[in-house]
């Protein structure tokens, strides 16, 4: 997925102020529907219907839009904006906050995003008036049952900055204590760097528990699906000078998958210092990430610096329980980079560490070519030895910490 969308899309999302999108796209006053009806639901229960899911052929809600959403522009998907007034739990004794993205131009496949309160989950209806559009296409009359395309969460230290954002595919990102986007992770990564083609997994359904007064944490359930599997995923988010996210993923195979990649991280590198080859503009460094930095299960450390490769580039690390791994940026001088525009000097880091033994596998690095800074072309992630199994259960648990610092400081790096 295109990086700088993402980025464009936060930005501009946040700032939009104009008039209620319900004006624009209805000729009278009603509003789109209220919350659904109550139903019970657990981890335990998510995990029953993701399995009974797998046993069921994969259906594609791509695209499942009306026609004024599908040809927006971008200048025109770029002014609808979520009302801030309008974000969840803004008016509870909550720490918390969640704002929705509309629906339209890349995000086209409908996500389902519920609220949980007491062991019962709601249905979050689509409501025009939660949006400002000041686009020139009329968008039409929308379904009362239009979905979201995903959502942002905020900090009661900073409600005006993202602290995380869980948008396209099976895609999410957070930000350390400089509040600055940069590399993304994934759920699930499927037959990356195959000839056959990668297939991206979708968090098509999300429930966001709502925190107890005083809570600092906050749980965010979500339903993965594709045509190779299904998932259930429990994040626990936990803001400090890192933000950790505590991830357990439980998966169901539909069928055997060539090449699984768990806590997958994507991120992008054009130029640095031990590679100039795309090197033509006045920036030293371009980059979200500079090197790939592993603690395997012998307790050695590995850091493998980043290129910009002339072919497509896997590289594989096998181990046995690591211990940990990460996509880091280590440079944080601004001179090296020399942008004022996206600073590259405050990008987080990312590190994966496992809550339990991983057995045999591999961590793998994926380098793609690249010409423009508008691409990831950098992936990480873990290959299991063993192939996830149809018709099984396959559990995964591990803290995705995400900041400038490294939770963790090998005392010599290996080279």
């Amino acid at each position: 997925m295109d990086r700088r969308t993402l980025i464009k899309t936060f930005v501009s999302l946040a700032g939009a102020q104009a008039l209620p999108l319900s004006a624009l796209i209805y000729s009278g006053s009603s509003v789109a529907g209220e919350v659904g009806e109550p139903k019970p639901f657990s981890y335990a229960w998510l995990k029953g219907h993701a399995r009974a899911l797998a046993g069921e052929p994969w259906v594609s809600h791509e695209g499942e839009l009306p026609g004024s959403l599908k040809d927006l522009s971008w200048d025109d998907y770029q002014a609808i904006g979520f009302r801030a007034e309008e974000a969840l739990w803004r008016n509870d004794d909550n720490a918390f906050q969640v704002q929705l993205f509309h629906l339209g131009l890349y995000f086209k496949t409908p996500v389902r995003i519920h609220e949980v309160e007491d062991g019962e989950a709601r249905e979050l209806a689509y409501k025009p008036e939660y949006f400002r559009y000041e686009g020139e296409q009329p968008l039409g009359t929308l379904p009362e049952d239009l979905g979201y395309a995903g959502f942002r969460v905020h900090f009661h230290t900073d409600y005006e900055r993202d602290l995380a954002a869980f948008l396209g595919a099976s895609y999410f990102r957070a930000v350390g204590s400089e509040m600055q986007y940069g590399l993304s992770a994934r759920g699930l990564a499927i037959d990356t760097a195959l000839e056959s083609g990668e297939e991206f997994p979708q968090f098509s359904a999300f429930w966001l528990e709502k925190p107890k007064p005083g809570s600092q944490n906050m749980v965010v359930y979500a339903l993965l699906d594709s045509p190779s599997t299904t998932g259930a995923y429990a994040f626990t988010l936990t803001p400090g000078r890192n933000m950790v996210m505590s991830v357990d993923a439980a998966l169901y195979p539909r069928k055997p998958i060539q090449r699984v990649g768990i806590a997958p991280l994507t991120s992008m590198y054009q130029t640095g210092e031990n590679d100039r080859r795309m090197a033509y503009d006045w920036r030293p460094e371009i980059h979200d990430s500079d090197g790939l930095s592993i603690l395997n299960g012998q307790g050695e450390w590995l850091w493998r610096p980043l290129v910009n490769p002339r072919s497509l580039r896997v590289n594989t690390f096998v181990d046995n329980s690591p211990r940990g791994f990460g996509l880091l940026q280590r440079d944080r001088r601004f001179a090296n980079y020399q942008d004022d525009g996206v600073f590259y000097e405050k990008r987080p880091s990312a590190w994966v560490t496992p809550h339990d033994d991983w057995g045999k596998g591999s961590v793998m690095l994926v380098e793609i070519p690249t010409k423009d800074e508008t691409f990831d072309n950098i992936v990480a992630f873990w290959h299991p030895e063993k192939p996830l199994e149809p018709g099984q259960e396959h559990l995964y648990s591990y803290t995705l910490s995400w900041g400038a610092e490294s939770p963790v400081e090998p005392e010599e790096l290996a080279t």
